[in-house]
């Protein structure tokens, strides 16, 4: 295999899983951390000792914290970064962009009062056409201990998807391909929102019915959002969609199902973010899409029910009720006609 520059931007657990795999497959590639203490930690330890501790890294993987430095010398560059950061990341390594490199973004997020995606920044502020996201059921310890998984690349771009494939795929991780960016990206973000209600009914010790049940019912609700933004409804079928949403429902490892356990169990959000030490999108999406879902008017009674538990401190047991005794509606979204179209 030929050869990629990889820069990975982020010292996370997923960027730092990124970078790894792309080392380990022989191509050369720095991770860009931003915080000197962790910088000179990972440099002497060659460990995430932050976010994956007693993982060994690949030795062939270099560190660096000069942004644009990283991302000059890089073909492909992976943008591990919260949804709140960015931007202002993009903002910052833009200087040192080149028109025929690869932009991807792993940031399973929405920024906070533009409701952009990450995709749609990337393209806002640095003007690239090649442009791709990555999303799938991807827990990073799992993968740092090898076992098997798989993401799925979304790109327009042919020779972008091909470059993702071979950069990070090896016998225990897969990639697959996909078109539909919004899709896969949306998807990836909005079911951090019902890893959030997983954890609160885990805590609350609800039974498999009930599981089983907020499964289902979230995967219709998230599908009809994104649907009606402009996504293909059958990437949700795939790993981005039904796959991410399993892993991260059903594994104490995801931050958003943790924030969800932790509030039903009574502690407060501050309480929760100082514990955790870890971005979870969750939080912040389900405001942001509770706010959109109204003003569109899509009927999305989990993220209202969710939204109405952290936010305004209604008890589980009054949403849960008011969800129950809701009006008949389809158990699969898009089967029942719509209103006038009997």
């Amino acid at each position: 295999m030929t050869q990629v520059r990889v820069a990975v931007l982020g010292g996370g657990s997923f960027g730092t899983v990124i970078a790894n795999l792309s080392a380990s497959n022989g191509n050369p590639t720095t991770l860009w951390l931003r915080d000197p203490q962790q910088l000179a930690d990972m440099r002497e330890s060659h460990e995430n000792t932050r976010y994956l501790p007693g993982f060994q890294l690949c030795p062939e993987l270099q560190f660096s914290d000069d942004l644009l430095a990283t991302v000059a010398q890089a073909d492909l560059i992976f943008v591990s970064i919260p949804s709140k950061a960015f931007r202002s990341v993009l903002q910052a390594a833009k200087a040192s962009l080149r028109p025929e490199q690869m932009l991807v973004s792993t940031t399973k997020g929405i920024e906070k009062g533009s409701f952009a995606l990450m995709s749609e920044i990337l393209r806002e502020e640095t003007g690239l056409s090649r442009i791709g996201v990555i999303s799938g059921p991807n827990l990073a310890k799992e993968i740092m201990s090898k076992q098997i998984a798989g993401t799925v690349v979304a790109s327009h771009d042919e020779v972008l998807r091909d470059t993702v494939h071979g950069v990070l795929s090896c016998p225990y991780f897969r990639v697959f391909s996909n078109t539909d960016v919004y899709g896969v990206e949306l998807s990836g973000a909005l079911k951090n929102i019902y890893a959030v209600a997983s954890g609160i009914a885990a805590a609350h010790k609800l039974g498999e019915n009930s599981r089983a049940m907020l499964l289902t019912r979230s995967l219709a609700e998230m599908s009809r959002f994104a649907v009606h933004l402009g996504a293909n409804p059958l990437t949700f079928l795939g790993l981005a969609g039904v796959g991410d949403l399993i892993a991260t429902c059903s594994s104490s490892l995801s931050r958003n199902y943790q924030v969800g356990f932790a509030i039903g169990q009574g502690q407060t959000l501050q309480e929760i973010v100082e514990e955790l030490e870890q971005t979870a999108e969750g939080i912040n999406t389900i405001e942001m899409v509770k706010h959109r879902a109204d003003a569109l008017g899509i009927r999305m009674p989990l993220v209202s029910g969710l939204y109405e538990i952290i936010f305004n401190g209604r008890s589980l047991y009054d949403v849960v009720l008011a969800m129950m005794l809701a009006s008949q509606s389809s158990d699969v979204e898009f089967v029942l006609p719509k209103p006038g179209e009997e």
